[in-house]
């Protein structure tokens, strides 16, 4: 009988042993998604720091394409609003379709192009663009990796009890944001 007791509290333990194991490696996992959209956040504050000093060293020189550069504004305002992954994705996709135009309509000036400021700042935006891009595939591999994580058997078990929710992942909302941008550069009024 003492041999049966034995096995029981053996289980017991393993049971246990597991049961803290997998409850600590979702809060490892929930912490890593949290780190993640917190890069991402970082990357975005920079960009959104960089458009303003881009556009008014621009502004001077290129008066009759005020509406370019109000488009800028208004997608980076709506940008620093969005609240949540989905809402983010949205807006952080509207403004890189408006700062594509913005740097193709710039290549139509020459003396944008000679200006060191302003090809130093579009290096800098365009660098913290690919930072962006790298931050939200981080995020969006660790976010897969605790919803995985969370679903499998028999974990989901302990996620369930546990309350963990799902990670939303950074994805493109609207089909027009998938497509290249059209821009015509040509002087037709």
């Amino acid at each position: 009988m003492a041999t049966g007791g034995y096995i029981v509290l053996g289980i017991i333990v393993v049971l246990i042993l597991w049961i803290v194991l997998t409850y600590n490696r979702l809060i490892s996992l929930k912490n890593q998604v949290l780190n993640g959209w917190k890069q991402i956040d970082v990357q975005l504050k920079r960009r959104h720091d960089l458009i303003p000093n881009l556009v008014s060293t621009v502004k001077g020189a290129m008066d009759f394409e005020r509406g370019t550069l109000e488009k800028v504004m208004e997608a980076r305002a709506k940008a620093m609003g969005a609240k949540g992954v989905a809402e983010s994705a949205q807006r952080e996709g509207e403004l890189s379709q408006v700062l594509g135009k913005f740097f193709a309509v710039m290549e139509n000036y020459p003396q944008l192009r000679s200006n060191e400021n302003i090809s130093q700042l579009q290096e800098e935006l365009t660098s913290t663009e690919n930072r962006i891009g790298f931050a939200r595939q981080f995020y969006n591999d660790i976010a897969t990796k605790f919803n995985i994580a969370q679903q499998v058997f028999p974990s989901s078990i302990i996620a369930g009890m546990s309350g963990f929710q799902a990670a939303e992942l950074f994805e493109i909302q609207a089909a027009a944001e998938r497509e290249v941008p059209k821009v015509d550069l040509s002087m037709k009024q």
